[in-house]
Order: structure tokens, then C-alpha cells, then sequence
């Protein structure tokens, strides 16, 4: 069993915000046939809560921590890439802080989605950043690379 979990911040006020990457995600796995064995879940709570609704799945389906793949933004990536890692995500993500604390372990799959599009000139703080909203522009880009990491979750 697979158990895929998409992070992001609940309500609409969230849906387009490059933190909520991991969900945007799920949508899109949740839009086609999945294969047996698979379970796909967004998260409940606030970013900074992940840990435990991820501990009760984990707990609930009584699953190896090498069967958890947790997607989400990533701004060590630039917009249009993404990484899948076992056991490596960013410098300081605090959904995955949240995540690491609650199941005593870093050792899942990261599924690292980049949202990172400043220009030089715009260092606005990461905090800040990725509770912002895509523009259009980069709605196109995410949903490439969206599309790209679900074929790829599928295949794998």
C-alpha cells in the first residue's frame, strides 16, 4: 500500500497559493484512475499541523514510513521543476518540520514541487512568498510539472 499525501492550507482563500502545491497535486491524481493499492489524501489543517494529521494516516492504515510520499512546495526548486527524494526536502519547510517531529523520522518519500520564482531583485521572504498566489502565467508552468510528477508517482 501507498499512502500519498498532498500538503496545503485549507479554504479557498489558500487554493492558489504556491503552499498549497501539494494539494493542487492530489486534484490532479485524483482526476484519473489510480492503481490498486494506492491512497491519496489532502491535508485537513494548516500547514504547520501536518504532522499530525499525517501520524493518524500513517497509524490508521498501519503503514511503513517507506510507503509515505508527502508532496509539497519546495523553494530550494525554481518554478517549473520538482524532485522525488527519499528522505530529503527543504532547508526549512515547517509542514515537513511538523511532519519529521510527529513520526520521529525524515524517512519518506518527498515529492519536491518548485515554486521558487523571484527575480533577483525580489527576495521577499520565503514565509511570506509562498503564501502568495500564483499568477497565471505560473499556473500553466504548475500545471506542467503537476503532470510530470503525477506520471511519475503513477509509474513508480
Amino acid at each position: 500500500m501507498r499512502l500519498i499525501v498532498g500538503l496545503g492550507n485549507p479554504g479557498e482563500k489558500y487554493g492558489n497559493n504556491r503552499h498549497n502545491v501539494g494539494h493542487m497535486t492530489v486534484d490532479a491524481l485524483l482526476n484519473g484512475p489510480l492503481p490498486k493499492g494506492f491512497i491519496v489524501k489532502k491535508t485537513d489543517s494548516y500547514m504547520n499541523e501536518s504532522g499530525i494529521f499525517v501520524k493518524k494516516l500513517v497509524e490508521q492504515y498501519h503503514l511503513d514510513i517507506s510507503n509515505l510520499w508527502v508532496i509539497h512546495d519546495d523553494l530550494d526548486i525554481p518554478l517549473g521543476s520538482f524532485k522525488i527524494q527519499l528522505g530529503r526536502g527543504p532547508k526549512i519547510h515547517k509542514g515537513l518540520m511538523s511532519i519529521d517531529r510527529e513520526l520521529g523520522t525524515d524517512a519518506y518519500w518527498h515529492v519536491r514541487i518548485g515554486v521558487d520564482n523571484r527575480s533577483l531583485n525580489d527576495r521577499t521572504p520565503g514565509e511570506e512568498y509562498v503564501l502568495k498566489d500564483f499568477n497565471q502565467e505560473e499556473l500553466k508552468i504548475v500545471g506542467e510539472v503537476i503532470e510530470k510528477a503525477v506520471r511519475e508517482l503513477l509509474k513508480r
